[in-house]
């Protein structure tokens, strides 16, 4: 004789209070993303999956979360092109169908992504690693979709290089070194400044899928900091580091900044609803705190500031 499992889930909480996000976290699934003619990219990828509970249900159906992200999964290794946040977008779709008493489903994903490149001087080969961020809010108005990543790099510290500066200046001046000659040679033989890697975050959020390329925001990334970094290097290639860092001093500020410049540049065909989040965060190396920026505005907001200053 079989008997009926009581739904505990669906019954009356003790205390009748709503939650914004029930799930669970840390999930970790091999993602192929298949890129026509193309080895497939695979990413052992790390998701997030919640939905809103109202205040008269005890809890959510959580092995409903982990079938709908198995599924999913499952779909994308037979899709020829595949967007990791429309995987994401999915996903939250196919949540709020599952769960009749949700209003609102969020997954979110994280993984390590590698790209070929050659080393600056010496033309080696090697790899970089950004961490791609990917999510998707699903509800009844719509999905909003988010890509972006995070990326590593190194940032000079232009306060610090102004006072070396300052300093070889007197040095120069000491030793019988005309103005001109001085004033050549710091210009042409930038100073040194404490320098520190840099973690520099840009993200697109916008109905749908946001029409940006991932590539291109890996880019705009390493490019907004002091200079880029490479897993190998030769010394050639440490010396185009450390001179091309030091002659592109920034503050935290001044790379967020860049992050904004290079993205109404390269996304201004984006809608003024999209929200682009940009950050930079520099391990410093001088002190024992670190420093930190940024900005999460809409397109539309940013389009305008951006263009406003370089009338």
């Amino acid at each position: 004789m079989s008997h009926q499992l009581p739904d505990v889930q669906a019954s009356t909480p003790d205390v009748s209070v709503g939650l914004s996000q029930v799930g669970v976290t840390d999930v970790q699934k091999l993602v192929k993303l298949a890129r026509g003619q193309h080895r497939p990219i695979v990413l052992m990828a790390e998701f997030e999956v919640f939905v809103d509970l109202p205040s008269g249900r005890k809890g959510i159906d959580m092995s409903r979360n982990m079938e709908v992200i198995d599924e999913i999964l499952e779909d994308i290794t037979r899709e020829e092109a595949y967007r990791v946040e429309d995987v994401c977008g999915d996903a939250a779709e196919r949540l709020l169908e599952k769960h009749e008493y949700t209003s609102r489903a969020e997954v979110k994903m994280t993984a390590d992504y590698i790209t070929r490149e050659r080393t600056p001087a010496s033309d080696r080969p090697t790899q970089n690693t950004a961490t791609i961020i990917a999510s998707a809010e699903a509800t009844e108005e719509g999905t909003r979709e988010e890509i972006g990543a995070e990326v590593t790099g190194i940032t000079v510290c232009p306060c610090s290089q102004g006072m070396s500066e300052a300093r070889a200046r007197e040095e120069l001046h000491d030793l019988g070194v005309d103005e001109e000659t001085t004033e050549a040679f710091l210009d042409a033989v930038p100073q040194p400044g404490h320098s520190q890697r840099g973690h520099a975050t840009l993200t697109v959020t916008a109905d749908g899928d946001p029409d940006v390329d991932l590539r291109e925001i890996i880019d705009i990334a390493r490019n907004a900091m002091s200079a880029r970094i490479y897993n190998m290097a030769k010394r050639p290639d440490e010396d185009h580091m450390t001179y091309h860092a030091h002659a592109n001093a920034k503050f935290v500020e001044d790379c967020v900044r860049s992050l904004a410049d290079q993205t109404v540049s390269a996304f201004d065909h984006l809608p003024d609803d999209a929200t682009i989040r940009i950050a930079q965060s520099n391990d410093e190396s001088i002190h024992e705190h670190n420093a930190h920026a940024e900005r999460e505005v809409t397109m539309g907001q940013l389009r305008s500031e951006v263009n406003a200053a370089e009338n």
